[in-house]
């Protein structure tokens, strides 16, 4: 067995990692950037070393960096979690390269599965049917119109190398295809590093459910049960259950064993997930993740086995703990992805200090998190503050106890998803199980959410400096030669501190305007989120009409469009692409 993983991750998966060790007896190692200097996967490992940087590629994905924390720390293992470093092939070789253990698939599986291309080529072979589309990379727009007319409207983009809607664009109309595919293309190489995209056939009313597999090097490949991943908004999870509502015995058995199919035909080992569309009676291969999945929490609760555990098991070259025959599955789970997101806005990114956290509990509740009351949610990482998962006897109870959990949730500083998926838990089409993978965004009134979603609790009003500041005892992180530890000493008490990590904009003493992106319609457009200016779509003296895009702004990894509130001229930018703004920055100003 490993004696010390090195995760090379943040955030509510380094968490989770970690206390499956500390249960194993296995000593933890955090690797952290500069804005993660005190979060909370840093607290809770045992050892924790800075990276440097403040963005993902100056930190989380500097190998280099890695690296040398390895070698100074010891590590005889490396957990990717999910996303970063997951499912690239080629620091997966390196860490093996250098005699430790990844505790994942083999880098070659990672190749053919990490290169959607190239899955659905290996899915063929097994005999499994693909979603319909291409199996080279586009070259030009001229590819996205070809494909629309031969199989109509809307066709999906999709990152050749990505995953989880990252790098994903819908396109509904010929006219949209060459922004989008530079749209996809930008987000593909910001997550993951190639820009490299291919096409696929859109279904109308498709489910996606998921088939999470296992293989050892002993030669055992199983299929461990299903989940519905369904409920989605820009192409992102939003709710997932297991099992999946509806399904047959034999559409469940058959799904199962074309997992297993698929994951024997590219010589997988350790845990992985082969993601699949199905509607009307049919199903098709859409892409294998070669990690473990965000969602992998609800098969834990209805098998009743820790997914870390096993695959540390089998990084260590020990055979699967279950046979196909020997797994069992109890009653019904369903995980609510709680992200820093405002539905009334489209689920734009929210981030920023989390002032107050109360978590639910009680029966058949479980919440994993990767942050605490008083940190700050960055612009530069995922979104997602926490998962909320339940349990219950069956489909209905657990939907009932769902309801019961996220009315129990105070989290306030930042909007939350909370809202929209409250309307979905009670929405009669999810209640039904008819949902479908654009029924939440198609099918569902906005406005539902729209007015059950709480402003953020304005930091002033929450925080404040007490009269008399008496001694306090107060754990504090430091670095010694890049190493962390954490030191007791007496401070003043100080309530108004800014939570460490908090995202400051360099714009902060420009006038501020609605958030919304313009004052009741006004002429004056501002930024609704902190975040980077991608790209700039229009220029001074521009006219510009109601709803036109005037900026695209990625922020937490997805880009999102600033649009025009009003028609008129545009007589003032004050950005540039590249650029950093903040929540509230004037961006543009209109004159109508």
């Amino acid at each position: 067995m490993l004696q010390k993983i090195l995760i090379a991750n943040r955030g509510e998966i380094a968490v989770r990692v970690m206390r499956t060790c500390r249960e194993l007896g296995i000593t933890t190692v955090a690797v952290y950037s500069e804005l993660d200097r005190d979060a909370m996967h840093v607290r809770f490992a045992d050892e924790a070393y800075a990276l440097g940087g403040q963005t993902a590629a100056e930190s989380y994905l500097n190998t280099d960096a890695i690296l040398d924390v390895i070698a100074r720390s010891g590590a005889d293992g490396v957990h990717p979690g999910y996303g970063f470093y997951s499912e690239n092939a080629d620091f997966a070789r390196t860490i093996t390269e250098r005699g430790v253990s990844w505790i994942g698939p083999p880098p070659d599986a990672i190749d053919v599965m990490g290169d959607k291309i190239s899955a659905r080529k290996a899915a063929a072979r097994a005999g499994v049917a693909s979603v319909p589309g291409t199996v080279d990379p586009i070259e030009s727009v001229d590819d996205v119109l070809a494909f629309g007319t031969e199989y109509g409207y809307p066709v999906t983009i999709k990152a050749a190398y990505g995953g989880g809607g990252r790098g994903m664009k819908v396109i509904d109309r010929a006219e949209d295809a060459e922004s989008a595919l530079e749209s996809a293309s930008r987000e593909a190489l910001a997550y993951f590093g190639r820009s490299e995209a291919y096409l696929e056939r859109y279904l109308t009313r498709p489910r996606h459910i998921e088939m999470q597999i296992f293989a050892d090097t002993h030669g055992n490949t199983v299929w461990l049960g299903e989940r519905d991943c369904s409920t989605q908004r820009r192409h992102q999870k939003l709710i997932e259950e297991s099992p999946a509502p509806g399904l047959t015995p034999q559409i469940r058995e058959a799904m199962g064993e074309a997992a297993v199919k698929v994951a024997r035909a590219c010589g997988y080992v350790n845990a992985g997930t082969v993601e699949m569309l199905y509607q009307d009676g049919e199903f098709f291969f859409l892409e294998m993740n070669t990690r473990l999945q965000v969602e992998h929490c609800v098969t834990e609760e209805v098998t009743q086995l820790d997914l870390v555990a096993e695959q540390i098991r089998v990084a260590s070259g020990e055979p699967l703990s279950f046979s196909q025959d020997s797994i069992r599955h109890h009653g019904h789970s369903i995980e609510c992805r709680i992200n820093a997101e405002d539905p009334a806005k489209n689920f734009m990114p929210s981030p920023g200090p989390i002032l107050r956290l109360r978590v639910p509990a009680g029966p058949g509740v479980r919440w994993d998190a990767g942050y605490e009351e008083g940190d700050a949610v960055s612009q530069y990482y995922d979104n997602l503050v926490g998962k909320l998962v339940v349990w219950g006897p069956d489909r209905e109870a657990a939907r009932e106890r769902m309801l019961r959990a996220v009315g129990e949730l105070e989290l306030t500083g930042v909007h939350t998803t909370v809202p929209a998926q409250v309307v979905v838990l009670r929405h009669p089409d999810f209640v039904a199980g008819t949902h479908s993978t654009r029924w939440l965004e198609e099918e569902v009134d906005p406005s539902a959410w729209a007015e059950a979603g709480a402003e953020p609790v304005p930091e002033a009003a929450a925080v404040g400096a007490p009269a008399a500041a008496p001694l306090v005892e107060r754990t504090v992180p430091v670095e010694v030669d890049g190493r962390r530890f954490a030191v007791k000493v007496w401070l003043p008490e100080m309530t108004a501190a800014a939570p460490a990590g908090a995202p400051v904009s360099a714009r902060a003493a420009r006038p501020k305007t609605s958030a919304s992106g313009g004052a009741a319609g006004g002429g004056t457009v501002s930024s609704p989120m902190q975040g980077t200016i991608v790209k700039v779509l229009v220029e001074v003296g521009d006219a510009v009409e109601p709803g036109q895009a005037l900026l695209v702004l990625e922020a937490m990894k997805m880009e999102n469009h600033i649009n025009a509130e009003i028609a008129g001229t545009v007589t003032e930018l004050r950005v540039a692409t590249g650029e950093t703004v903040g929540a509230g920055d004037v961006v543009v100003v209109i004159e109508p």
